[in-house]
């Protein structure tokens, strides 16, 4: 088309092919990246927690701002967002604001937002109207099922009967009617032999399997939990991912991966994709 187009100089053509060549720039965009987003959890809602860091008034102000960028990037995206917590600033800012992002892949997205965000500006806070360094953490964990869902698959458990020992009176010592189910993939052993019927003694045992497996899940979640927390930097120089600068020019870098962008209130107003993809496919 764009051969007939050019031999033609048929600028209807030009103009359509030049469109749709742009639409299928952006599918194949859209296409990495959601090659990109194959990590187990990053098709799960995230939860964004921005705290402000050193600074008083002009840490708690940053952090307010990001948690704005944040929301029009959310509503950008068409997901919905819910506060689950919210605390304000002495004077302006917030200390620190936990919410939730729900949408396809939205946990994918932002887990590279996690780090330190840093701010150079001049004080709106000081009348001498000196330049300020603030900084703000933010740190973006999936949302994990609140409910634990055990599923016990019949294969994946070895059933033994025997007979009861100790006291149990005559019929339970005659008859093999104690159960062990022994859970394969987790290697857990549960026997119960207080009942004469051993299908009354399985129900029993495979009770107590599901609670123990249940358990389990629920330390797997706690332990994942407690690693990402501890992977958390010290809100501090050094350890920024991004600087804003505000003054003496404007500019937004992206220490990961050398990106400036100049636009920065683009950026303040929810404008982070570029960000977010550049962060995504350098990672790959």
């Amino acid at each position: 088309m764009l051969d007939l187009a050019v031999e033609e100089s048929d600028e209807d053509a030009l103009e359509e092919v030049t469109q749709q060549a742009g639409a299928l720039d952006e599918k194949i965009n859209q296409l990495s990246l959601a090659l990109m987003l194959d990590g187990r959890d990053d098709a799960r809602n995230a939860i964004v927690s921005i705290n402000a860091g050193a600074g008083g008034t002009e840490a708690q102000d940053w952090a307010e701002m990001l948690f704005r960028m944040y929301s029009r990037w959310i509503e950008r995206k068409g997901y919905q967002s819910e506060l689950i917590d919210f605390q304000p600033g002495e004077e302006a800012g917030i200390k620190s604001v936990t919410f939730t992002a729900k949408g396809e892949n939205a946990f994918g997205y932002l887990k590279s937002e996690t780090g330190v965000h840093r701010l150079v500006r001049i004080s709106p806070f000081n009348a001498s109207g000196k330049r300020h360094t603030s900084f703000a953490s933010v740190f973006v964990y999936p949302e994990l099922d609140s409910e634990i869902t055990v599923e016990v698959d019949e294969k994946d458990i070895r059933v033994d009967v025997f007979r009861a020992s100790g006291a149990g009176g005559q019929h339970v010592n005659k008859t093999s009617s104690a159960v062990r189910l022994t859970h394969m993939p987790s290697g857990i052993v549960v026997q119960c032999q207080q009942e004469k019927s051993q299908h009354r003694n399985k129900d029993l045992a495979m009770k107590v399997l599901k609670a123990r497996l249940y358990q389990l899940e629920q330390d797997k979640q706690e332990e994942k939990m407690q690693e990402m927390h501890d992977s958390k930097e010290d809100i501090a120089w050094g350890s920024q991912i991004r600087s804003y600068v505000l003054h003496p020019y404007q500019m937004v870098k992206d220490h990961r991966i050398k990106l400036d962008v100049g636009n920065v209130n683009a950026i303040l107003d929810g404008d982070i994709d570029q960000f977010i993809e550049g962060v995504l496919l350098a990672k790959k």
